[in-house]
């Protein structure tokens, strides 16, 4: 039976939107994509709570910031690289320098808006939020773990930012609470580490199925935490299977793979393959034929750890 399927949207901007019923001081902005985020009823339901700021994502970062020094918890959604890149500096200063308790989402992350092309793709968001000193970065892979997170991320002291996708999702595991910082085991397995996160995940799962088809047992974890890296976790799994891949929806410098080697040549000594997009500009068309182009559908990932595994040491 195929699981049914979510839009990330729609279950970020219900959860939030319910979670803020009890939560008087957390309050949402939008910059003329609140229904698209999920808050069409939020907004109905709580006019003096919701702020509309129209095409202006930096200033909307430094509302967020200033509402924070309120004692309210600002909820910034918006399309990833419009929360990220075009806001960049306000993000680093008024939200980062000044450790304000905002929560900044980036929706259609990735390649998700397959078809407008690379102006509207996000693929550098891991890397450059990241270098943001204490701020956490979230990619949750599933819907439970999209729900779970948003109570983690309001609960959290700190600014946060979240990246969720756009194509509908299946539930990946069985709900659990979200700890930020900490990773999940989404299958086990004892010939390679796949370390992903976010809504590709699910593309690593069915590749990991391919691979047993083939005789070839991957470990797949689930970081729903990009930033800070759960080591422990990866450690763990890389010590018994001697490979790792990293599989994310981003380019292969800078992001989730590049931290797993930063690991690795510290603590671990041990190969690391980088599946993920091209330092390049991307190409639009439709989101799966997408991933296919980039080999980050199921058949395509299976091929790429099936190759490294076989390929001699070091990769």
């Amino acid at each position: 039976m195929t699981a049914p399927l979510s839009d990330p949207r729609k279950v970020f901007g219900a959860t939030v939107s319910q979670l803020a019923e009890t939560r008087p001081e957390v309050v949402v902005l939008s910059t003329d994509s609140g229904k698209s985020s999920g808050f069409g009823d939020f907004a109905a339901r709580h006019r003096e709570r919701y702020f509309e700021l129209g095409i202006m994502e930096q200033g909307a970062m430094g509302v967020a910031s200033g509402l924070a020094t309120t004692g309210r918890v600002p909820v910034f959604c918006a399309i990833a690289p419009f929360v990220t890149v075009r806001p960049y500096e306000m993000l680093r200063n008024d939200v980062g320098y000044m450790r304000q308790n905002v929560k900044v989402v980036g929706r259609n992350s990735g390649v998700t808006y397959s078809d407008l092309g690379a102006t509207h793709h996000s693929l550098e968001d891991f890397a450059i939020t990241r270098m943001i000193p204490g701020l956490t970065v979230l990619a949750p892979v599933d819907p439970a773990e999209i729900e779970a997170a948003c109570v983690a991320m309001l609960d959290h002291p700190g600014p946060v930012y979240m990246r969720i996708g756009n194509e509908p999702i299946p539930d990946l595991a069985p709900a659990q609470p979200f700890v930020i910082g900490r990773g999940r085991t989404l299958r086990p397995g004892s010939d390679v580490t796949v370390v992903t996160t976010g809504s590709i995940a699910g593309s690593a799962l069915a590749a990991a199925e391919l691979l047993a088809e083939r005789g070839l047992a991957a470990e797949v974890l689930g970081l729903g935490t990009v930033w800070p890296l759960d080591e422990d976790l990866i450690i763990e799994s890389a010590r018994r299977t001697g490979r790792i891949v990293t599989v994310e929806e981003h380019y292969v410098v800078g992001g989730l793979g590049s931290m797993v080697r930063e690991l690795s040549a510290e603590r671990l000594g041990i190969p690391v393959a980088k599946l993920g997009l091209p330092h390049g500009y991307s190409t639009s068309g439709p989101y799966h034929q997408l991933l296919a182009h980039y080999g980050l559908d199921p058949a395509g990932l299976a091929s790429s750890i099936q190759a490294f595994l076989e390929s001699p040491l070091p990769y």
